[in-house]
């Protein structure tokens, strides 16, 4: 049954099971498979137990695979020092431990436990991907370091997902938050355990981290978010002001494929053939909720910390980077909550910052140590800003850039000690002073966005924005003069105008870039609007057809170096495909000039800061072998027949662990494609395939989506 590969696995047998998001009939989403299906083959096909395997089913949980020890001290640049205690401790691996939830389900967890050194505290990261395989190089990183320095570390699957039994059916579930909450308290019972427990993650670790902080159980002392969001409809994967980002369709396929992907039997035993038939019976497609919830309702605001930071009971240090959208919660969360919260926003993309790229990267488990050790050990803490930021520069736009120009910055962000920057657009581009009003034409072209490069740079190395030059030519562009000093921007810029359109259903998509004088723009930040919506994304916005409404437009945050001699341009337009789900008319829109201003704020407190730790190798004897077979691969362009298409993919990538007899790929595609003519005329087409090879057998999920608009709506559909 093992498939035999170069360049990716053998494709063969029947998909099955499709699923329209838009059908009311049976919201449980995906039936149990037929037997015919390639799922029950595999799981017909793996009855003959290797010798090993039989042993395994004798132990008693948990499985301790071995003793490790660390010689590698964390280090610190200047003002970053504290005498943190002896390093190098040895601990033990415990591949697979069971914890029991009050309903009865159990969760998988994996653990490092310190030797022979007494109750210690512990450190939680709690995620759906996958401990045994998926995410196990990047656990290898964090958990064993940690140990060595004197940590009990945990990391458990979430409910449905990995070697955990239950089901999961949505992100952020009230099982999932109050999972979360038995996990720490069972963690702070143990006889390993002081009683005291930080918790960390990145994504959804991160907001789930985040999430348990909110009147957070007694034993949580400190949270380290990283990458993560305070606004799960503005600052997610999902919407954008408004407008559905059609990188949820990619997310809405990848949940299942995970989530569809078998426990593994060297860890939970002989039961992992009907814990994966219960997981798959009860699969859900969380993608239906997602698009069909179109306003920042109850719904969104379930487990979005922006709306619950009063109740926030722990210290939480919230880590981004400005190549990913999840950075625009960190200086929020700072500024709700200065006395709780420290903030670090780096150049990075969607990584822990020690694999940071764009770079400088920096070491995550330096900086986590150090948070760590002063919360839960009690040892001095280095005096850090409230918030150190990299303030980007002008750059050579590409899709890949090994270390971004700029310099660290430090800053409280008060805005009570702001310094601002205001140009006012008009007929004369953007000046220091206000002339007087004028309309515009907002173009509408489908090509606008052909050089946007990802939302959030998803560890999808070579998806950076490309030279924005193509994209103003089909926009709406007001450029200053050459500068004649620096202009700095910390925080949110904002973009006020009137807006006269002739449809309450329309979208505005505004840009802020750098032009150098050889005509390369260089983007710095980007937001859309839906027009249809008022600015809490709640309700509809009141519209008159020809009238003049005002429309304040905020920026995400982000902290940048205008130089001197280049121009500030900022566009704006009516469409920006294929990032953005185009309103499902065309609509006739004009900006008003008129009292029509961008304001680009600066705390004038801003000093320069010491640069954080480079990054160390870690482990440094890796477990694992990785190969892949190349950056992302993005094409685009205009068919025969009219359409303009947009195609990335992500080629094979392979990590192997020898020890253990183990493999994970991964591929991913990516298809967008619309209508130069007709408004609702778009198709998004997302093809996943995981391979896990390992002892018994070999487990392929594929996953294919397929989302539609026409006349009539948006369709989509699932194939597992």
């Amino acid at each position: 049954m093992r498939a035999q590969r170069k360049s990716g696995p053998v494709r063969g047998g029947t998909l099955h099971e499709v699923r329209d998001a838009g059908s009311r009939d049976s919201p449980s989403a995906f039936q149990l498979p037929s037997p015919k299906c390639r799922t029950s083959r595999i799981l017909q096909s793996c009855t003959d137990l290797h010798s090993h395997k039989a042993f395994l089913e004798t132990l008693p949980c948990p499985l301790v695979l071995g003793h490790y020890s660390s010689s590698l001290q964390h280090s610190f640049g200047p003002g970053m020092t504290a005498d943190l205690g002896r390093r190098g401790l040895e601990f033990d691996e415990v591949e697979h431990q069971w914890i029991p939830m009050p309903d009865g389900v159990r969760l998988a967890a994996r653990l490092w436990l310190p030797r022979e050194t007494g109750p210690v505290p512990a450190i939680l990261e709690y995620i759906p991907y996958r401990k045994r395989d998926m995410v196990r190089a990047r656990d290898e990183r964090n958990h064993p370091h940690f140990a060595s320095n004197g940590y009990a570390c945990l990391r458990v699957d979430m409910r449905g997902s990995g070697d955990s039994e239950g089901h999961m059916p949505d992100m952020y579930s009230d099982d999932e938050l109050a999972d979360a909450r038995h996990v720490i308290k069972w963690i702070a019972a143990q006889p390993w355990c002081n009683g005291k427990v930080g918790m960390f993650g990145t994504s959804w670790g991160g907001t789930a981290s985040m999430q348990a902080a909110v009147k957070a159980p007694r034993a949580l002392k400190a949270v380290i978010a990283n990458c993560a969001t305070t606004d799960r409809f503005e600052d997610d994967i999902h919407w954008m002001g408004g407008c559905l980002l059609t990188d949820s369709f990619e997310w809405g396929a990848t949940l299942p494929a995970i989530l569809a992907a078998p426990p593994d039997a060297a860890t939970v035993g002989p039961a992992w053939k009907e814990m994966w038939r219960k997981r798959l019976h009860g699969l859900s497609f969380p993608l239906s909720a997602w698009i069909s919830h179109e306003t920042r309702g109850a719904y969104w605001r379930h487990g979005s910390v922006r709306f619950s930071t009063d109740d926030l009971s722990c210290p939480i240090l919230a880590i981004g980077g400005w190549a990913d959208r999840y950075s625009n919660s960190v200086i929020g969360l700072v500024k709700a909550r200065p006395d709780l919260c420290h903030g670090i926003v780096g150049p990075w993309g969607h990584h822990y910052p020690d694999h940071g790229e764009p770079g400088p990267a920096m070491s995550f488990q330096d900086v986590a140590l150090t948070w760590w050790d002063h919360w839960l050990k009690d040892a001095p803490m280095p005096k850090w800003p409230q918030l150190r930021l990299w303030q980007r520069a002008f750059d050579v736009p590409a899709d890949r850039i090994a270390t971004r120009a700029g310099r660290w910055i430090a800053t409280d962000a008060s805005e009570t000690h702001a310094t601002e920057s205001v140009f006012y657009p008009g007929k004369d581009g953007l000046s220091w002073r206000a002339g007087p009003g004028t309309r515009h034409s907002v173009p509408t072209d489908m090509q606008h966005g052909a050089c946007a490069g990802d939302t959030g740079y998803f560890g999808r190395i070579g998806g950076l924005p490309l030279d924005q030059s193509p994209d103003d030519a089909r926009a709406l562009c007001f450029d200053t003069e050459s500068l004649k000093k620096e202009i700095l921007l910390v925080g949110h810029a904002e973009f006020c105008c009137g807006i006269v359109r002739d449809m309450a259903q329309a979208q505005l998509v505004c840009r802020l870039c750098e032009v150098d004088p050889n005509g390369r723009s260089n983007l710095v930040t980007r937001q859309v609007a839906n027009l249809h919506r008022d600015e809490t994304l709640d309700d509809d916005a009141a519209f008159s057809p020809g009238q003049t409404t005002r429309l304040s437009m905020c920026f995400p945050s982000a902290a940048y170096r205008f130089s001197k001699g280049n121009r500030i341009r900022l566009c704006i337009a009516a469409s920006y495909w294929p990032l953005v789900w185009p309103a499902p008319r065309r609509a006739s829109t004009q900006v008003d000039t008129t009292d029509a201003r961008l304001v680009l704020p600066c705390p004038s407190d801003i000093s320069p800061a010491e640069d954080l730790p480079p990054p160390h190798r870690l482990p440094p004897e890796p477990s694992w072998e990785s190969r892949s077979e190349g950056p992302l691969c993005r094409e685009s362009g205009e068919t025969a027949e009219g359409e303009s298409f947009h195609i990335w993919r992500q080629p094979w990538s392979t990590t192997r662990f020898p020890g253990l007899g183990l493999s994970f790929s991964s591929t991913t595609e990516m298809n967008c494609t619309a209508s130069t003519e007709e408004q609702t005329a778009q198709k998004c087409a997302v093809s996943i395939t995981y391979e896990i090879e390992r002892p018994d057998g070999t487990a392929i999920v594929e996953s294919n989506l397929r989302s539609r608009a026409d006349r009539d709506g948006l369709s989509v559909a699932l194939i597992l």
